[in-house]
C-alpha cells in the first residue's frame, strides 16, 4: 500500500470511529418497475394469451369443486343434519382448489383465479389494465363454464332445489352485515396475495408459487369458515356471477351486486394498506417526528 492510500485510510477509519453514525437504506432486493397502464406490445405476445387460457381453465375448475361441494352438502344434509362434508369440508374444498391451482398456474399468469385478486394487483401497477380486464373476462367466462358443467352433470332437481349453489345473503342477516363480510374476507384474502408476492421474499429465497400458494389456500379455508353462514362466502365475483348467470332466477341476483361491491371494495382497502402502510417512505417521516429523542 502506498503512503497516500495508507494515509487515506487512516484518515477513514478516523472518521468512522468519530463522525456520526450514518444511516444506510441499501435495499438486498429491488421493487419491479410499475407496470404501464396501457401496453400495445403486451396484446402482440403470445405470452398473454396463454395467460389467458391459464386463467379460464383454472376459473372453471375452481368453479366446479366450489359449486358442486356446495350443492352436494346441501343435498345430503337435507336428508340428515349429520351427514355430508358439513362447512368445514367446502371450506377444504375450496381452500385445497385455490392452493393446488394458484401452485400451477403462478409462472404462466400469476395464478388470480378471482378479479379481486386482479383488481387489487392492477391498482398497485403489478398488471395493466388490458391484462386486468382480458383477466377478469376469462374469469368470469370460465367460472360460467364451470357451473354450467355442474349442472350438466348433476340431477335437475338436487341443481334447482339447492339454489344451484349461488351466493345469496342468507336469512337473517341485514345487506350491510353481509357486504361488511365480504369486504373483510376479501382484504384478508388480497392482503395475503400482497404478502406472499412481496419482493423481498424473493431477496430471501423464497419459493413463490409455494409460498404463495399455501397461505391462500389456508386463508381461503379460515375465511370460509367466517362468511359461508352469512353471504355463502362469495369473495370472488367471477364464482358469484357464475353460478348466478346458469342458475338465473331472481333471489339470485336480488342481492348480486353485494358480491360485486364487496370483494372490489376490499381489494381496494387491502392495497392502500399494504402499500401505504405506517412504514411507507410517505408516512415513515410523518411517525418518526413523534419518537422519543434519545437525548432527552
Amino acid at each position: 500500500m502506498s503512503d497516500s492510500e495508507s494515509d487515506w485510510a487512516s484518515e477513514g477509519s478516523k472518521k468512522s470511529v468519530h463522525s456520526e453514525p450514518a444511516e444506510f437504506y441499501a435495499k438486498d432486493y429491488m421493487d419491479p418497475p410499475p407496470a404501464p397502464l396501457i401496453d400495445i406490445e403486451e396484446l402482440c405476445k403470445w405470452s398473454l394469451y396463454r395467460a389467458i387460457i391459464c386463467e379460464f381453465m383454472a376459473a372453471l375448475l375452481f368453479q366446479y369443486i366450489n359449486v358442486a361441494t356446495v350443492i352436494g352438502y346441501k343435498v345430503q344434509a337435507s336428508a340428515d343434519q349429520c351427514d355430508g362434508v358439513g362447512i368445514l369440508g367446502i371450506a377444504w374444498a375450496s381452500g385445497g382448489m385455490m392452493f393446488v391451482l394458484v401452485y400451477c398456474n403462478t409462472r404462466i399468469s400469476g395464478g388470480h383465479i378471482n378479479p379481486a385478486v386482479t383488481f387489487g394487483l392492477m391498482l398497485t401497477r403489478k398488471v395493466t389494465v388490458g391484462r386486468a380486464v382480458l383477466y377478469m373476462t376469462a374469469q368470469c367466462l370460465g367460472a360460467i363454464v364451470g357451473t354450467s358443467i355442474v349442472k350438466g352433470t348433476m340431477k335437475k332437481h338436487a341443481y334447482n332445489s339447492n339454489g344451484g349453489g349461488t351466493n345469496m345473503v342468507a336469512s337473517g342477516y341485514s345487506h350491510g352485515t353481509a357486504l361488511g363480510a365480504e369486504i373483510i374476507g376479501t382484504f384478508i384474502l388480497i392482503f395475503v396475495v400482497f404478502s406472499s408476492t412481496d419482493p423481498k421474499r424473493n431477496a430471501q429465497g423464497s419459493n413463490v408459487p409455494l409460498l404463495m400458494s399455501l397461505p391462500l389456500g389456508f386463508t381461503l379455508f379460515a375465511v370460509h369458515l367466517a362468511t359461508f353462514p352469512i353471504t355463502g362466502a362469495g369473495l370472488n365475483p367471477a364464482r358469484s356471477l357464475g353460478a348466478a348467470v346458469i342458475y338465473n332466477q331472481d333471489q339470485a341476483w336480488d342481492d348480486h351486486w353485494i358480491f360485486w361491491v364487496g370483494p372490489l371494495v376490499g381489494a381496494l382497502a387491502a392495497a392502500v394498506y399494504y402499500h401505504y402502510n405506517p412504514r411507507h417512505e410517505i408516512i415513515k417521516p410523518l411517525l418518526d417526528s413523534f419518537e422519543d429523542n434519545p437525548s432527552n
